[in-house]
């Protein structure tokens, strides 16, 4: 059991973490979550002993061992199965010690104990994982020193899961992960036979591998039993116990209004919205709205609309050297409101394919036809070291509107989730999702047709991520998502493309077919006809889903025409407003006002047909989508 006995630390004057207990018994499998810099990793180091707190006391079994992963990825000559294998150090020790040994007893004790460890399948066991993990055979030859640093920090986890550590302890493992890996590991951890203890963002990783949630938040560690979905009901439970229910009703059904106030005349965003929620339906209601504390995340609508399609490309072939592509023979097409989520494992080309779409990368042959003054926002990790460090998120704004007043210009880096005490702070002074949370803003600033996201969520706690699922749901454009985030491509995308072999094509089944294939291979299931079956009634749907896109285009067309005519009554009435607040019309001409008061009666009640119009036309335009999709 890992016992933690009311445990204080502080960092300076803050107080991290405060008379803090909670017992794990042996063999649990924990999430802990919390707030980014709630203290979570500041944990680990006590439960490790790597520092100390000031009362309390952290205790495990004597003989246990603890393992994590090396802050410093292994970076020698060695292979990559010979740093695996080294992790373990008894299997190491005995294998180095058989090779001298001469006393029998200490050869028969040798033998005996490397048979109890199942030292003959070590090398067997070592391989799996790093395939797990996605190195092929050629790579787990290869020596550490020719990876990159996020392929070494996969070696480096690799050791640690060989070395079966009786407390396995897991700081946000999927950051360097893809997709594949993810789902991999989610799958090794429900199965590993010891403790584990794992900090993660990852939504689905918390629901699938572990059987219980530790809350971190105001110093105080809360045991909930089950994954993630349920410990957010069971925390919002406690929360309607703690507080006045009538405040959080009021609160939340202003809330509401003020979503139906700000996209009463946007129907795309308004089904957005529901399909964001649909896609989020197996959700407990409420459980995926971020914390109050949360600011949300804003992409302005594209300034201009064009007919679909907004990018097509016929037989391009797309690489860094005319001799050498990285892929070919694509055939594809992005409409203007597509949600399109890129599967592939790390290598196969997904951000090759996201450069090509941008237009950071030409085409080696074929075409790519697009409007010329189509408006692409592009966001990856590595531009996060783009940010002008000495910049604050004002003065990143204030470049892109150089003319506008101090006022609009603080107002707009509001907008994009920055407080008062925060948007002067310099960007090395940020936080890593307070750094995307800038960077996505600055990337989506002019208004896009098209939104590439290759995976946003790296320094994003799961409350960020719920607001930019929901800033995804809102948002009028066609959205690319690369991510290993499986909750946010289920939430956020309605069709999958895989990279793979060389090109880029339509994925034909869901997330879950894919993950069945990444664990068992291709073409495998529970049962051998499961995945034919899946991927056709899949094709079925996407094929219904585009039908239905091109059904429903007149009617789409009505509503676009409607809100303008909402629009334009708005206008009208806020003029006649003025003209009826203004006492020399009651002073001059009497009989004006009554004229005035009736035109605008009849705007009113012209708006609320036009309402009533626009009502009826996105409830037609929802069923028609639904029944396509």
């Amino acid at each position: 059991m890992l016992h933690i006995n009311d445990i204080t630390y502080r960092i300076g004057p803050r107080l991290l973490i405060d008379h803090a207990t909670v017992a794990l018994a042996a063999g649990t499998k924990t999430g802990l979550v919390g707030k980014n810099g709630a203290g979570k990793s500041t944990l680990f180091k006590l439960v490790t002993g790597e520092i100390q707190g000031e009362s309390g006391t952290i205790s495990v079994p004597r003989n246990w061992r603890i393992g994590q992963v090396a802050q410093e990825a292994p970076s020698g000559e060695e292979s990559l199965v010979s740093v695996v294998l080294a992790a373990d150090t008894e299997h190491a020790a005995l294998m180095a010690e058989a090779e001298t040994a001469t006393d029998p007893h200490r050869i028969a004790d040798i033998q005996t104990r490397l048979a109890d460890i199942d030292a003959h399948s070590a090398e067997a066991r070592a391989a799996s994982i790093l395939a797990g993990l996605g190195f092929d055979t050629a790579a787990q030859a290869g020596p550490c020193s020719a990876l990159s640093g996020g392929w070494r920090m996969r070696v480096a986890l690799a050791a640690v899961l060989f070395a079966e550590p009786d407390l396995l302890l897991l700081d946000e493992p999927t950051n360097y992960l893809d997709l594949e890996g993810t789902l991999w590991l989610e799958s090794y951890i429900a199965r590993y036979p010891h403790s584990v203890l794992l900090i993660s963002h990852d939504r689905d990783l918390l629901n699938k591998a572990v059987d219980g949630i530790v809350h971190l938040s105001d110093g105080k560690l809360t045991y909930y039993r089950g994954g993630y979905d349920q410990f957010d009901r069971q925390r919002r439970e406690r929360q309607a116990l703690q507080i006045k229910l009538k405040r959080k009703q009021d609160e939340q059904r202003a809330h509401m209004q003020a979503f139906v106030d700000r996209f009463r005349f946007t129907a795309s965003k308004a089904r957005r919205a529901r399909s964001g929620l649909r896609a989020r339906a197996g959700l407990e209601p409420g459980a995926a709205v971020a914390d109050e504390s949360v600011l949300p995340f804003v992409f302005p609508a594209p300034l201009k609309v064009y007919a679909p399609p907004i990018v097509a490309m016929e037989n391009v072939s797309v690489g860094y050297a005319p001799d050498k592509p990285v892929l070919s023979k694509l055939n594809l097409r992005i409409d203007d409101d597509d949600r399109i989520g890129l599967l592939g494992a790390n290598g196969n080309g997904k951000s090759t394919f996201a450069k090509l779409i941008a237009g950071r990368l030409a085409p080696l042959s074929g075409t790519v036809k697009r409007p010329h003054s189509l408006e692409v926002a592009y966001f990856a990790q590595h531009q996060l070291d783009e940010l002008n460090p000495a910049h604050s998120a004002y003065d990143h704004i204030r470049e892109r509107l150089p003319d506008e007043t101090e006022a609009r210009v603080r107002a707009r880096t509001g907008a994009l989730g920055f407080t008062a005490g925060k948007m002067d702070t310099p960007a090395r002074d940020l936080s890593g999702g307070e750094k995307a949370r800038l960077l996505l803003g600055l990337a989506t600033f002019k208004g896009a047709n098209l939104l590439i996201l290759d995976e946003p969520t790296n320094h994003l706690d799961i409350d960020s991520r719920e607001a930019l699922i929901q800033a995804l749901a809102d948002y009028a454009g066609a959205v690319i998502i690369i991510s290993h985030d499986r909750h946010l491509l289920e939430a956020s995308v309605d069709r999958l493309w895989l990279v793979a072999d060389g090109t880029a094509k339509t994925f034909d089944g869901d997330i879950e077919d894919y993950r069945r294939q990444v664990l068992e291979g291709p073409g495998t299931s529970g049962s051998k006809k499961a995945p034919a079956a899946s991927a056709g009634s899949a094709q079925d749907r996407r094929k219904a889903a585009a039908d239905a896109r091109a059904q429903t285009a007149p009617l789409r067309k009505k509503i676009k025409e409607t809100e303008s005519l909402m629009e334009k009554l708005q206008k009208q009435i806020q003029a006649a407003d003025g003209r009826l607040a203004d006492p020399a019309l009651y002073a001059k001409d009497p009989s004006k006002v009554t004229a005035e008061t009736k035109a605008r009666a009849d705007l009113v009640r012209a708006l609320a047909q036009a309402e009533e119009d626009w009502l009826a036309l996105s409830a037609e335009l929802e069923a028609a989508m639904a029944d396509g999709g």
